[in-house]
């Protein structure tokens, strides 16, 4: 597909009532279409993995063209710089976390990168790194314990950051984490347990919020039955 035709897609697909929905949920981007995540996947199945269209899409600066870069960028070509480059730019959750679960988690060193942006004051830079940890918990299947195990201590010394981009990715992580199995729930339960006790509201709000789900007869069971 060309950009032209990508760009009649998502006129065609143009949804206002959908815009207003999304103001609700903190989705504000200066331009946008209003065209739902699903219909963004049908455009980037046709497009198929394409470096100079994903940054053409990039360059044109609408919530959805930026969200399909990230659906359609080619893994191998992206650098710790381009990278950068992306995550400079971001300015609100949704295109943030796309970005993660579409691309970044997927790099070759993405365990490293979320830990050193997890270490970083940056909001979004922040973000990005709890939310890798978060997507990594969830989609890669086969790695062992060992690689989750570094996350719990930037996770406890983040647990403080009352800024919602950061404080809500902080959280996702350590419920992700804690849902891994068995040996890992044990440990982010100790982990948000330990977090408690942190004389902070937000780092509360983070472990009773984690501690309610980890403990959950649902999560116990289905870590049972695993």
């Amino acid at each position: 597909m060309t950009v032209q035709e990508i760009i009649e897609e998502l006129k065609q697909a143009s949804n206002k009532d959908a815009i207003e929905g999304m103001k609700r949920f903190g989705i504000t981007p200066e331009h946008t279409y209003g065209v739902k995540v699903p219909i963004l996947r049908q455009i980037a199945k046709q497009a198929g993995r394409d470096h100079k269209l994903a940054h053409a899409l990039w360059e044109i600066n609408t919530r959805e063209t930026r969200i399909l870069t990230s659906m359609i960028e080619e893994v191998n070509c992206v650098s710790e710089k381009e990278m950068e480059k992306f995550i400079r730019e971001f300015n609100y959750w949704e295109i943030c976390d796309q970005f993660c679960m579409n691309l970044f988690e997927k790099l070759p060193y993405a365990y490293e990168k979320a830990i050193e942006l997890a270490g970083r004051e940056d909001e979004f830079a922040k973000r990005t790194g709890f939310v890798m940890m978060a997507r990594l918990a969830v989609s890669d299947k086969k790695a062992p314990n060992e690689k989750f195990k570094p996350f719990f201590s930037y996770i406890y010394d983040e647990s403080t950051d009352q800024r919602n981009m950061v404080k809500k990715a902080v959280n996702w992580a350590l419920r992700q984490i804690g849902k891994r199995n068995k040996t890992l729930h044990k440990k982010a339960i100790e982990l948000a347990e330990k977090i408690y006790q942190i004389d902070d509201p937000t780092a509360h709000w983070i472990a009773h919020d984690a501690l309610r789900e980890l403990k959950s007869e649902s999560i116990k069971k289905r870590l049972k039955d695993g």
